[in-house]
């Protein structure tokens, strides 16, 4: 009994895999460093007191919009 093997349909499936799973991790990545740039702009201006924030022109309570703002929305 003989059997065929289509190596390329293999190969191809395989590169298909590969190339998905090269995509979700560059998605991951960028999510990661997105997510990094939202922790970094909100513990700063957080860290900062009413009298700084207010000499800005932000108010306390716009720091979550600004720091998503400044990773999601540039």
């Amino acid at each position: 009994m003989a059997y065929f093997t289509d190596t390329n349909a293999r190969n191809d499936l395989t590169g298909r895999v590969l190339a998905t799973l090269a995509q979700w991790l560059d998605a991951a990545a960028t999510r990661r460093a997105k997510r990094r740039v939202y922790r970094a702009t909100f513990n700063e201006l957080a860290s900062l007191t009413n009298r700084d924030l207010a000499d800005l022109g932000i108010n306390r309570s716009e720091i979550k919009r600004l720091a998503y703002e400044a990773a999601y929305l540039n």
